[in-house]
């Protein structure tokens, strides 16, 4: 037995679990996925991950602006799904969308809920320092991912595991989890209990604005700063490379047993301790291991405050 399903999801992210969908067999009759943005050098409009993944399988594709409209829910309602499958979309579902299908709406979420409700759960648990995160399927209501959790996978947080890691991960597991969930449902025995009260954080969206590496904090916080931010948008700093003053991103640290640099090493002190920068990115140029960086970086480099 196989389900109608509608995909909605939109970054890389998203692509496994509409892979695992397709390849288990289960209808996908439409993705729903943000409109192309502007992106790359020439900012000209490109399809999200999702949209690309599913115009490959051939599965129909809608990207609309808003679903609060009527038509947007009569539009919906006709596809006669059995369920929708909702993997960081970026659209608030309304009570509409949420009632179509027939067994409603299953959410993929990249956190331990309630910890990390909200756009940036897998960067936020980084740099909360968190040492285990996980993914979670639950049914969808009105609120902000408070809706009763069905299944789950828990993992742990690597010393030096950047956010694009993490997520890859995640992703993969999500996917299994998520047909999982399906082939539960598909035998109603798909059980969900509410979520705890206790416990409730936000991960709020990441903004550009906090990027910025504050070299006053503890050398354990700018690390795992920089990693959670990791690859985008990529905490920053400003450096004196070859005597000229130039904005790198740091796309990887840990703190440091010593406060001193050693040759082919990048060691900064902090407010307290000190942190090592083991990848970097100078602007226009690939991302690089600190060795390679410095060996570039004629005349030496200096960080500034």
């Amino acid at each position: 037995m196989t389900l109608r399903v509608v995909f909605m999801g939109t970054p890389v992210f998203a692509v496994p679990t509409l892979m695992e969908l397709v390849g288990q067999g289960h209808e996908v009759v439409a993705a729903y996925s943000q409109p192309p943005r502007p992106s790359g050098r020439g900012m000209a409009e490109r399809p999200s991950p999702v949209h690309e993944a599913a115009e490959r399988f051939g599965i129909p594709v809608r990207t609309p602006v808003s679903l609060r409209r009527d038509e947007a829910a009569a539009e919906f309602r006709a596809l006669e799904a059995d369920v929708a499958v909702v993997v960081a979309y970026g659209l608030i579902l309304p009570p509409a969308i949420l009632a179509a299908p027939r067994h409603g709406c299953l959410n993929l979420h990249g956190s331990l809920l309630p910890r990390w409700r909200g756009a940036a759960p897998i960067q936020r648990a980084i740099m909360a320092g968190d040492a285990e995160t996980g993914v979670m399927v639950m049914r969808m209501e009105e609120g902000l991912d408070t809706g009763p959790v069905c299944m789950a996978e828990r993992v742990r947080i690597g010393a030096r595991e950047t956010a694009g890691e993490l997520a890859e991960r995640l992703a993969r597991l999500g996917a299994d989890l998520m047909v999982r969930a399906l082939a539960a449902l598909e035998r109603d025995a798909l059980a969900c209990t509410p979520q705890p009260a206790e416990g409730v954080t936000y991960a709020a969206k990441i903004d550009k604005a906090e990027a910025r590496i504050d070299w006053a904090r503890p050398a354990a916080e700018i690390a795992r700063h920089i990693n959670g931010l990791s690859p985008f948008p990529g905490a920053w700093c400003e450096m004196m490379v070859a005597d000229k003053p130039e904005r790198v991103k740091v796309l990887r640290a840990v703190p440091s047993e010593t406060g001193g640099a050693a040759e082919e090493r990048l060691v900064v002190p902090c407010g307290d301790g000190a942190v090592e920068l083991l990848e970097l990115q100078r602007a226009g140029r690939k991302p690089s291991k600190a060795e390679e960086f410095l060996r570039g970086a004629r005349g030496g480099i200096r960080v500034l405050p």
